[in-house]
């Protein structure tokens, strides 16, 4: 496999020096009709021309000569180089790819909506061009891939797999950590570095959206209840130490069993709860 290497080039400047030398030489030949320097100067024109190149910022020139890679110039500025060799203009700067919505399935088999933004660079000039076909293309089939295989390796959630450490929704780092490192994995033949993936919109697929939904409510609604009861038998509990404690009234255990049902049914009931008064006692 071609790694990159550097190559020398020449100033572009000096390269025009000689230019205007040449064409000085071709006119001379021409009006003293010497048909050698004529022949020899417009030839010299043609291969200055022929190697000027400029090279910007934060961009590269894969020089390739009758089918061999001879070097990159990654030096922004204006240069001649050899003019045979066929010059590839490579870009240097970083890029987005932003991945479409794909549906696939979870760990636990639940259809789902994932995409992924992918910034990434071009490393290894060479690589890029000779190890791959298309090198941008092949970020994208192998971002898309590479999504695909996290999304099934992780539940959405933990509501049906609570022995997962890491979920597709609450490890959004770890999640991204791993994408991250497996693009590299992957892209590595292609002289690509991935500086940054991260997952961009993640959602459960239209058709079980809506029974999801109602899961998670009826979940958020359990855990709430679960909540709202602990609270409340520890005030009974607090009620009936205080009571003791003070000795403001004895209670028996019938009438401690029917104390703590009033205040737990005041304590955890969702509506405003309408006061009885028992002008007998607790057996009338």
């Amino acid at each position: 496999m071609k790694q990159e290497k550097s190559t020398t080039a020449f100033s572009g400047y000096l390269a025009i020096s000689l230019l205007i030398l040449a064409v000085a030489g071709a006119i001379i030949g021409g009006v003293l009709a010497n048909k050698t320097l004529l022949i020899i100067s417009i030839i010299v024109t043609l291969l200055i021309i022929k190697g000027l190149t400029i090279v910007n910022p934060n961009d590269s020139k894969v020089l390739i000569l009758f089918g061999e890679y001879i070097g990159t110039v990654k030096k922004d500025g204006f240069f001649w180089v050899n003019p045979f060799a066929i010059k590839h203009k490579v870009s240097l700067k970083a890029r987005n790819l932003n991945g479409h919505k794909m549906k696939v399935n979870d760990k636990l088999g639940n259809p789902i909506e994932i995409a992924a933004v992918t910034v990434w660079v071009v490393k290894d000039t060479a690589k890029a061009l000779f190890a791959v076909d298309d090198y941008m293309q092949y970020v994208q089939v192998q971002s898309e891939a590479a999504v695909r295989h996290l999304a099934n390796l992780f539940a959405y959630d933990d509501f049906e797999d609570e022995e997962s450490s890491i979920t597709l929704k609450d490890g959004a780092e770890q999640v991204s950590q791993m994408l991250e490192k497996e693009l590299n994995e992957r892209l590595e033949r292609a002289g690509i570095d991935v500086i940054e993936a991260r997952i961009t919109h993640l959602a459960y697929a239209p058709e079980i959206a809506s029974a999801m939904l109602q899961r998670q409510q009826a979940t958020a609604v359990v855990a709430a209840r679960k909540k709202i009861v602990e609270g409340a038998v520890g005030m009974v509990e607090m009620a009936l130490e205080k009571l003791s404690e003070k000795e403001i009234v004895q209670l028996d255990e019938e009438r401690k069993a029917a104390m703590v049902s009033n205040l737990l049914v005041v304590l955890c009931g969702e509506k405003s709860v309408a006061p009885v008064v028992n002008a007998g006692t607790l057996y009338n």
